[in-house]
């Protein structure tokens, strides 16, 4: 059997397969809309607008690294803050791996950083994903309210999450579960480290946890959807409440549907979701949904990516470098 690809190696061909997607799914939504009326688009939108979008998705970052590192010290690895937040920005490339996998080697960062195991970092990162979800779903209540023809996705991904939550806190159901694996012979290697992330996925689904976490969530995301309504008044869209609130629900229930479909960062289902949702709900021309799309998805998620990159250029220790 020929040994696995060196780690860097696989990480950097995982990387580059979700920057090529994601290359292609914006090109796809520039040629679906017309890529002459999107330029124009772009090119009319008010660029003073850009330090205080890119302020608010710096915000995002930093309440869900302070919540990271609240994360961590619940699972025991004491890190100072300034390294939590290097690790956590290091995991913001990582979400555009195909599945999203690579973000499993924030369990890596976290245990050569504190010598906790792997394992529960990795719950770490599940417990991001879910409070994110709790999130970003309050953020969408109002709006699945005024339009029920979101509630059938909104019920089902709650009731996924608040299922995660649920059995993580039933001892000995996942007790059970555990010992049954043991009896596994394809699973029994892996039970140990099972346990290890059960064990950090029951400490941080606490309540006291959880609702901490959400709380954190909810301001951070808020901020975003606070910079995509600056994204569509520099397209000339009006201020008024309504453009707003349809601002902080679109792009909130979006990053729900991005998510959800477990592709890399979302791609292809958060800007169909979000450019779909600017016409049907907004009255927008395609063409400024798009641009509308493309802007905050730079703002955001390529802005983040580029971040993490720029950590992992300084950062040798992170990629085995020395």
């Amino acid at each position: 059997m020929p040994s696995p690809p060196p780690p860097r190696a696989s990480l950097t061909r995982k990387l580059l397969t979700g920057l090529v997607f994601g290359f292609l799914v914006l090109l796809g939504l520039a040629l679906l809309s017309d890529v002459r009326q999107v330029g124009a688009q772009v090119r009319a939108f008010r660029w003073a607008y850009l330090p205080a979008i890119l302020g608010l998705t710096l915000l995002n970052y930093l309440l869900r690294g302070v919540k990271f590192h609240y994360y961590l010290l619940q699972i025991g690895a004491r890190l100072p803050l300034r390294e939590s937040f290097r690790i956590f920005v290091a995991g913001f490339p990582l979400a555009v791996t195909p599945g999203k996998a690579g973000e499993a080697l924030k369990g890596v960062w976290i245990e050569q950083k504190s010598g906790i195991p792997a394992a529960r970092g990795v719950a770490v990162v599940v417990a991001e994903r879910v409070s994110d979800g709790l999130a970003v779903l309050l953020l969408s209540t109002l709006g699945v309210v005024a339009y029920p023809q979101y509630w059938p996705a909104f019920a089902l991904i709650l009731g996924a999450l608040l299922l995660v939550i649920l059995v993580s806190q039933i001892r000995p159901l996942a007790e059970k579960l555990l010992d049954f694996g043991e009896r596994l012979p394809l699973v029994r290697r892996f039970v140990h480290h099972l346990r290890e992330f059960y064990e950090g996925s029951f400490t941080l689904f606490r309540p006291q946890a959880t609702l901490l976490a959400v709380a954190l969530g909810t301001v951070s995301w808020l901020g975003e959807g606070l910079g995509f309504y600056l994204v569509l008044r520099g397209l000339g869209l009006p201020s008024a409440g309504e453009t707003l609130s349809l601002a902080v629900f679109i792009l909130a229930f979006s990053t729900v549907v991005g998510a959800a479909s477990a592709l890399p960062g979302g791609l292809g289902a958060a800007e169909a979701s979000i450019a779909g949702m600017l016409v049907l709900l907004l009255g927008l021309p395609e063409s400024r949904a798009a641009a509308a799309t493309l802007l905050i998805r730079f703002a955001t998620l390529w802005f983040g990516v580029s971040l993490g990159l720029l950590v992992w250029l300084f950062g040798r220790d992170l990629l085995g470098r020395g």
